[in-house]
């Protein structure tokens, strides 16, 4: 019989793997993620986990971006699809779209739906300006990225009020 497989356990060991291989560098602590046209950095900290989408119980009377209660190894998390909730476009429930589960430090069970994850990504030499109270990378191809700032994101009143 084969042995189980824990994602999570899989997903930390390649963190700190990629973590030590880089400790002699700099260090590695964004993830790029892309959020239907856009591209997002979210630094590593602040997630717990990256999922392909899981089973959803939808939650009547909520909002359009409330994609529905997910069962994550027995620990119920909201799920938004973060392009909706900025306004853009829904995001396919396809095979490239993932769930990020917020960082435990944040004692909030949430999770963003993204068009698809991208890898890791070294930002410390991107150039870096601010609008409207956003922070962009531009990287060292003209690509433009957003900076997700989670914190601030899951303090926002609007998020927290997920009825319609």
């Amino acid at each position: 019989m084969s042995k189980r497989f824990n994602l999570r356990e899989f997903q930390q060991g390649v963190l700190d793997r990629m973590q030590a291989q880089a400790a002699g560098s700099k260090r590695v602590s964004t993830l790029g993620v892309q959020v239907g046209g856009e591209f997002w950095l979210v630094d590593m900290s602040d997630i717990n986990e990256v999922l392909s989408l899981p089973s959803l119980t939808a939650v009547p009377l909520t909002k359009p971006w409330y994609c529905g209660v997910a069962n994550v190894r027995g620990n119920l998390y909201s799920v938004v699809d973060f392009s909706v909730y900025r306004g853009g476009a829904p995001t396919p429930r396809e095979g490239q779209s993932r769930v990020l589960l917020a960082g435990q430090k944040y004692a909030f069970n949430a999770g963003l739906l993204v068009s698809r994850v991208l890898g890791l990504r070294n930002a410390t030499e991107w150039e870096r300006s601010e609008q409207d109270g956003q922070v962009l990378l531009r990287d060292d191809k003209g690509q433009m990225w957003h900076k997700l700032e989670l914190a601030q994101l899951l303090q926002q009143p609007e998020f927290l009020q997920i009825g319609a």
